[in-house]
């Protein structure tokens, strides 16, 4: 063992393989640490890929978890709990993807979309990693957010050596991933330039923007004068600098650039590739991000792998970093599949989900793990909801509304709401929903926010889930679409015409609560958000979405010609 150190992590002693040079096929070479007892025998080994730096990963051995809203919470340390990982009798090995930290080659646009696919890259660290003498040729993989997504990518390429994996808390649809209903969302932003409490990529000057390599520069010209163009973008001084200065902030330039689905985001797109998974996998992710979730089941439904299970655990939304949770199931997956060990997991559920509200867990074989129908609650005057829709005409049923001026020139988000009387018996919903509005702004454009809280009768409040459209981008999958279940192409954006009242159908995100008596369901609308409640108090700083940069007048109708209503899963039995 010439080629390792011996470290202390508490009361444990673990062995250090420093910035091992893993070869590509192309003849580029990434590096990796790695991380095993000290017995000099061969272990499986559970695989880490990112460009957060894997020195930032190392942090794990000495930071105490930190959970939001703490100030020491990094969101890019993901890797996992190191010292559990060996004391488990594993070898964690946590690598730099290319274009990254200590790695060679470039890395170009989404999942590297314009040089060598990342899940190609992964599959040859997993061989790797399988030959060494400190691997028993078994090998898992771990990690949560961008670790959770290159476990999909590496699984669609199928190396050998990968027996399962276990994704927490990975972005897959990369189009959701960067627009909530065809709203930005500048989360992305945050760990690719590490704002917002994220270090961000470990950059090297191996990234390049995928638009930059492809577009000539009187495309680009064109391209960046159309978005500047979008009064949104305008009133952002963070967007007008990166349209103008992209090379500074490549990825980001990327994502600002292409602000409808499409060709861009479907390179590689996870969701896609993982049809061709054949191994177990198991998703996991927690409540309270609801975009997403959608995107987790999505991936669930989408994995045609025999062995698949679907873990949705309790709010709050955002995991402790160093991440540390769920290792617990993911070592009882990992000790059936890469060990042997039989431990009866293949005996428990499908689909596991924890329920807010009632704080009981779920099961069944697949999502939602109950029968559900799908009721409806109209918009009611005195901003009620109500099982009953509303009988007044429009002569004599005034709309509600509000006016939202661009929050470059006041502080202060206007946001209306609608409540239900207190429930009377313990109410569960599990599902999707759908939000439909009757509308009428007097501009071409606007975002819907809708958010939904479980309030308690003292007046305490948890976030259930949200929903949010771009009204340009209202169009619907009528093929995909179904009652309470709609879907959205977001390949192009229709300007609204002013003055006339459309029909909006948002997607309401995927959540389960349970209300308990004397709680109500209340639903807040605003086309922007405000960025400290009770639930923002507990995201990343720059986990919200572009404001509205015009000055918008919205008239809500909920007449009998209009009957505005949120469709809802209320489980049966």
């Amino acid at each position: 063992m010439t080629d390792v150190r011996i470290i202390e992590a508490g009361t444990d002693k673990i062995a250090v393989r420093k910035d091992l040079r893993v070869p590509m096929r192309d003849g580029v070479t990434l590096a990796a640490d790695v991380y095993h007892g000290t017995e000099d025998r061969p272990r499986p080994a559970l695989v880490a890929l990112s460009p957060y730096g894997k020195e930032l990963q190392a942090l794990a051995l000495t930071t105490p978890p930190q959970r939001r809203p703490s100030p020491m919470w990094d969101g890019c340390i993901e890797a996992g709990d190191i010292a559990r990982v060996v004391a488990e009798d594993y070898a964690h090995v946590i690598g730099d993807l290319r274009g990254s930290g200590a790695s060679g080659g470039e890395h170009i646009g989404n999942y590297n979309a314009g040089g060598v696919p990342l899940g190609q890259d992964a599959y040859d660290v997993i061989e790797w990693v399988a030959a060494q003498p400190w691997c028993d040729g078994n090998v898992g993989m771990i990690g949560i957010s961008y670790f959770g997504s290159m476990q999909i990518l590496a699984a669609a390429e199928r190396p050998p050596s990968l027996k399962a994996i276990f994704v927490s808390g990975g972005h897959y649809d990369f189009y959701e991933t960067t627009y909530h209903g065809g709203v930005m969302w500048f989360m992305p932003r945050a760990a690719r330039e590490g704002r917002g409490g994220d270090s961000g990529w470990a950059f090297t000057d191996g990234v390049k923007s995928r638009m930059l390599e492809t577009c000539s520069p009187e495309e680009l010209r064109e391209k960046v004068a159309a978005r500047l163009a979008d009064p949104d973008v305008a009133a952002w001084p963070n967007l007008v600098h990166v349209l103008h200065y992209p090379k500074n902030h490549e990825a980001w330039f990327d994502i600002v650039m292409n602000e409808v689905d499409g060709e861009w985001y479907e390179e590689r797109n996870p969701v896609n590739l993982a049809r061709s998974i054949d191994i177990p996998v198991w998703l996991q992710l927690d409540q309270g991000r609801g975009w997403t979730l959608d995107g987790t089941i999505e991936l669930f439904h989408a994995i045609p792998s025999e062995h698949k299970r679907l873990s949705i655990g309790p709010y709050p939304p955002m995991q402790s970093r160093p991440f540390v949770e769920e290792h617990d199931k993911m070592f009882r997956w990992y000790d059936y599949w890469l060990k042997g060990i039989d431990n009866g997991v293949l005996d428990e559920p499908t689909v596991e989900v924890h329920v807010e509200g009632s704080r009981t867990y779920v099961t069944g074989d697949t999502w939602p793990p109950k029968p559900v129908e799908h009721r409806e609650l109209f918009l009611r005057p005195r901003r009620k909801l109500s099982p009953e829709p509303e009988t007044m005409g429009v002569e004599h049923a005034a709309p509600d509304g509000f006016y939202q001026a661009p929050l470059t020139v006041t502080d202060r988000v206007e946001i209306i709401s609608w409540s239900t009387d207190p429930f009377t018996e313990p109410t569960e919903m599990i599902g999707t929903g759908a939000a439909h509005l009757f509308v009428e702004i007097d501009q071409p454009d606007t975002n819907l926010i809708l958010r939904f809280w479980d309030e308690a009768p003292g007046g305490g409040r948890q976030l259930i889930t949200t929903a949010y459209l771009k009204a340009s981008h209202r169009e619907l999958d009528e093929e995909r679409s179904s009652y309470g279940d709609p879907v959205h192409p977001h390949t192009r954006a229709v300007p609204v015409e002013p003055g006339v009242i459309e029909e909006y159908v948002l997607r309401i995100y995927p959540f389960a609560a349970t209300f308990l008596p004397g709680h109500r369901l209340v639903v807040e609308l605003s086309n922007d958000e405000p960025l400290a409640d009770e639930h923002n108090a507990l995201l990343p700083p720059d986990a919200f979405h572009l404001p509205v940069g015009r000055p918008v007048t919205h008239k809500v109708y909920r007449d009998a010609a209009h009957p505005s209503r949120l469709v809802l899963p209320f489980t049966e039995g």
